[in-house]
């Protein structure tokens, strides 16, 4: 599968089957493969929070990151895969929450 690079756009709220829920950074692809998800069952829901949030060095940095960590998910999906974070990263996206004013 060819790697594309993904642009993030918008920050989700996604809620886990056991009920838990994490902020991630994604794009209308993502949420579109979220959706699917828990059309599916794989999680409980997905909820844009904020569109087009502004391409911050954060955004910039996380991007990187997910772009070279992640492919993105196509419409066989059989499972959803969180984007596992590294300790940089979760404060990267934390920065990225507070620039935006969630959280």
């Amino acid at each position: 599968m060819e790697k594309q690079h993904q642009v993030l756009t918008l920050i989700e709220e996604i809620t886990r089957n056991d009920g838990s829920k994490y902020f991630e950074i994604g794009n209308m692809v993502h949420n579109g493969r979220a959706e699917l998800a828990a059309e599916r069952g794989f999680i409980k829901e997905v909820r844009i929070l904020q569109l087009n949030i502004p391409h911050s060095k954060n955004v910039i940095r996380y991007e990187d990151f997910i772009n070279s960590h992640y492919v993105m998910q196509d419409e066989s999906m059989d499972h959803w895969e969180e984007w596992k974070r590294t300790p940089e990263m979760d404060q990267v996206v934390n920065d990225i929450l507070k620039e935006n004013h969630i959280g």
